[in-house]
């Protein structure tokens, strides 16, 4: 029997199959079950639409058989099967798809017959785990049967041999154990069963296997259960290891949310039940099913970037990709869930895609069925959502300012914070509904806790107007009110860095007098207190505290923080600004004593800076020197 050549160009060719193509050694089951189950779907079709063809759909399966002892991986099945000539074209021709073939004499790319194979090199994947490759096929509807033989790039053998029945059977000789691949994990019941379920959980066709199971003996007739120790005997038994029918598959109507959280712990190894779940389901342009689950916590690695985002891809029930990046916005990334289309275009191996517009359409569409979920949540589920958003919060915070504020009006509804005056997580716009009429801004205050942020001398102010403030106490906060710069046409004012805008036109223009009048006075403290501030000035918004800083330029004293822990090396300090409430005993006296007593009125200035600083959160560079001060003045 002469060894025939690969019509493919080379020999490099396979080894690029075999070598390069796939990212994973295993993948070799997933296309050979898939190979399976397209000759099962070829003969199934031929039977809705010839009467002659006379099979039992129920009788189509996918069996697996393992044997140890010769390291001998079958995968057969009951489908069309192939002849001569078809072996010789589909095998012996590399990157030949007989299933788009069979397609396409079927009615076409648009035939009703959902075939998964289209490229011709899922079958070399074999050779990825195997020495040598055997199949075994006959046609139905034909009385000879041939077997195909091959060790890799060196060629091919067909030959005639001995087959009762129709179908297919590849029999595969595993490479021996390397250092590296440990190829005899591929005979392990359980590792089969693994990477079915992983792979092929949802091929239409039942995928079998004998596995070995373990029972109780029975106890023998005329003895009782309690004078006897249990006896265990083993036993093999015939059992089906794939799912078959998804759960996004199914009629809404037909899934109980029970079921729903099931799949969800089951599939994504999580032992609290989601927040929701959304079935999508779409038609048209681009024809896909979905099933997204709203995790009701974060992973651990959630914010790390050891974390992978992305949604589980199938085609035809087989998945493509663990982890499909694309498919889901990275301010989304905590959704967990699957996508399953025909309509995307596969790169090759079938473990990548091609990006192309129907990739694009679907994660635009479920862009808007996740926000909307999340919105009906918040407003008919409140205590979930905010659930949800202590878990995810930060994260949808992070897609606000990331790109430039690209993603800001997608986000900002979905936004929560902590509402001063009442207490609680509100909305922006509940914030701005409850807003008083003569209000203008949105106030906004960051710093590491709300108890601290509640003692600002500016926060005083604002109480006393009825004004509401949004306390901010994550990071990533204050950046999110400079990217969105205005919600609800209201601009939004840091207590720490912006003007208030809450005096009166009498109220101004007492303050310019008041500067003024002042002029002398701040002019002392700055020079009292040298390189320490920028300038000094006046301010009618501290209520009845002394004095604030505020920061100069555009950086809160909030950010400096913030690049300093990212990046100390990098960090720029802050210039101050010391502002002084003129109508506060302690500040008129510092102002009396700028010309009764300075050396005593340098004392003030510096106790009144000390005290800004722990207003502002900020550290006292000289603990001592302060005491010795405080002490001083006792």
């Amino acid at each position: 029997m002469a060894k025939k050549q690969f019509k493919a160009e080379s020999k490099r060719l396979l080894d690029l199959m075999i070598n390069s193509i796939y990212t994973h050694k295993e993948i070799f089951l997933r296309e050979l079950i898939s190979n399976a189950s397209d000759a099962i779907d070829k003969l199934a079709y031929l039977a809705l639409t010839d009467q002659n063809v006379g099979v039992n759909r129920e009788d189509f399966a996918i069996d697996l058989r393992a044997d140890k002892k010769l390291g001998l991986l079958t995968v057969s099945d009951n489908g069309i099967g192939m002849n001569k000539e078809e072996l010789e074209q589909n095998l012996g021709t590399i990157a030949r798809s007989g299933s788009l073939q069979f397609k396409q004499e079927h009615g076409g790319e648009e035939a009703d017959v959902d075939i998964i194979g289209q490229f011709g090199v899922g079958f070399y994947s074999a050779f990825m785990a195997a020495d040598t490759v055997t199949v075994l096929t006959k046609k139905y509807g034909e009385e000879e049967a041939w077997m195909w033989q091959s060790s890799g790039a060196d060629g091919y053998t067909i030959s005639p041999c001995e087959k009762t029945t129709v179908g297919t059977e590849v029999i595969l000789k595993l490479k021996a154990d390397t250092d590296d691949e440990q190829y005899s994990r591929f005979l392990e019941q359980y590792e089969l069963q693994n990477l079915v379920k992983k792979y092929s959980d949802y091929i239409r066709w039942p995928i079998r296997m004998e596995m070995e199971k373990s029972r109780q003996k029975e106890i023998p007739e005329g003895e009782k259960e309690e004078d006897k120790e249990p006896e265990w005997e083993t036993y093999t038994e015939l059992t089906t290891l794939n799912s078959r029918i998804p759960v996004w598959l199914k009629s809404k109507k037909d899934v109980t949310d029970e079921e729903y959280d099931g799949f969800y712990k089951d599939k994504f190894f999580d032992y609290e039940k989601p927040l929701a779940h959304i079935p999508v389901s779409v038609e048209g342009a681009v024809t896909y099913k979905a099933l997204l689950y709203i995790p009701a916590k974060a992973p651990y690695d959630f914010y790390t970037k050891d974390y992978k985002k992305g949604l589980q891809l199938y085609s035809a029930g087989v998945m493509i990709m663990e982890h499909c990046e694309d498919l889901i916005p990275d301010h989304f990334r905590f959704v967990r869930g699957v996508v399953d289309t025909s309509d995307l275009s596969l790169n090759i191996s079938r473990e990548m895609l091609q990006h192309d517009r129907q990739l694009k359409i679907i994660s635009g569409n479920l862009e808007k069925k996740i926000k909307q979920e999340l919105l009906n949540m918040q407003k008919d589920r409140r205590e979930d959502y905010e659930k949800f958003f202590a878990a995810f919060g930060r994260q949808l915070k992070y897609g606000v300012v990331a790109d430039y504020g690209m993603h800001k009006d997608v986000l900002q509804d979905l936004l929560l914070f902590w509402s001063a005056k009442e207490q609680k997580l509100v909305t922006l716009k509940e914030y701005v509904e409850a807003m008083p009429e003569e209000q203008k801004h949105i106030y906004f205050a960051a710093g590491e806790s709300n108890a601290r942020l509640a003692q600002l001398p500016q926060y005083q102010r604002l109480q006393e107007k009825g004004f509401d403030v949004l306390f901010m106490t994550e990071d990533v906060d204050e950046f999110v009110p400079r990217t969105l710069m205005t919600y609800m046409e209201k601009d939004f004012r840091n207590l720490a860095t912006d003007d208030l805008d809450l005096s009166s036109e009498e109220e101004k223009k007492a303050a310019e007098a008041a500067a003024a009048d002042w002029k002398e006075a701040l002019d002392f403290v700055k020079t009292a207190l040298e390189d320490k501030i920028v300038r000094a000035e006046v301010s009618p918004d501290l209520g009845s505290h002394p004095v604030c800083l505020v920061p100069e330029g555009g950086m809160s004293f909030e950010m400096e923080k913030y690049f300093k822990r990212m990046n100390p090396e990098m960090a720029m300090p802050v210039e101050k600004v010391l502002r002084l409430n003129p109508e506060h005993p302690a500040v008129r006296k510092l102002k009396a004593l700028s010309t009764e007593d300075p050396e005593k009125a340098k004392t003030y200035a510096q106790v009144l800076y000390a005290q800004g600083l722990i207003l502002a959160d900020l550290p006292i560079e000289d603990p001592q020197a302060y005491t010795d001060l405080i002490c001083g003045l006792l």
